[in-house]
């Protein structure tokens, strides 16, 4: 008992005062908010932002678009609150819906193409470096907030905010994609989302495997 005692003593003394975290729905909305602006400024700086607003006429683009940010937008807000050991995996379930908007919209978009123009490669290989290349400092930054809170499920948390992160990669590509995507860009695409999730999830893996947190 006297060893338990002075052990508390211990630990009380030399104890630091915890900084408590802000709300997830606010730390959701102030990297989102930085990350919104960083793509803003690239988009400004190096698009071709006539030739977005000729395209942008497509209705089908609009539903395309709208589902990607949307799914980024509740992905990144859904992994900040899975983050919290109080919060209910059901949230996991928040961006289903416009993801599924995104690949039924994009799907249609593909066959209509195909239809018309019929077997066009596009610039698959274009779309997935892009993709990836946007995703690794946006995956870098969200992951080392997602860390401070120390989830206790971080490779479903690591796997939410991914997919986050693909979705807005994939947004801010319609900005430099010159016309609509064709099969294999919309493949590529889906891979390069899949990438995205799959690298996350899997370095919260390794890490757990390495007790590295």
């Amino acid at each position: 008992m006297a060893d338990a005692e002075r052990l508390i003593e211990m630990l009380a003394a030399e104890a630091r005062p915890v900084r408590r975290l802000r709300p997830p729905g606010l730390r959701a909305a102030l990297w989102l908010g930085a990350a919104g602006a960083a793509i803003a400024l690239a988009i400004a700086l190096f698009s071709d932002l006539h030739l977005f607003m000729a395209r942008v006429q497509n209705e089908r683009l609009v539903w395309e678009m709208t589902g990607m940010l949307l799914t980024g937008i509740l992905a990144v807000v859904t992994a900040f609150y899975l983050s919290l050991p109080d919060r209910s995996p059901l949230w996991a379930l928040l961006p289903l819906p416009p993801l599924a908007l995104w690949l039924a919209t994009t799907g249609y978009s593909c066959y209509s193409h195909w239809f018309t123009d019929g077997w066009v490669p596009g610039s698959s290989w274009d779309c997935l470096k892009f993709i990836i290349g946007v995703s690794v400092p946006l995956a870098g930054s969200l992951l080392y907030l997602l860390h401070r809170a120390a989830p206790l499920a971080p490779v479903r948390v690591a796997a939410v905010g991914g997919l986050g992160v693909a979705a807005i990669a994939a947004f801010t590509l319609q900005f430099f994609h010159p016309f609509d995507v064709t099969f294999l860009d919309l493949g590529t695409q889906v891979a390069a989302s899949a990438l995205v999730v799959l690298a996350t999830a899997g370095y919260e893996r390794l890490a757990l495997a390495r007790g590295v947190r």
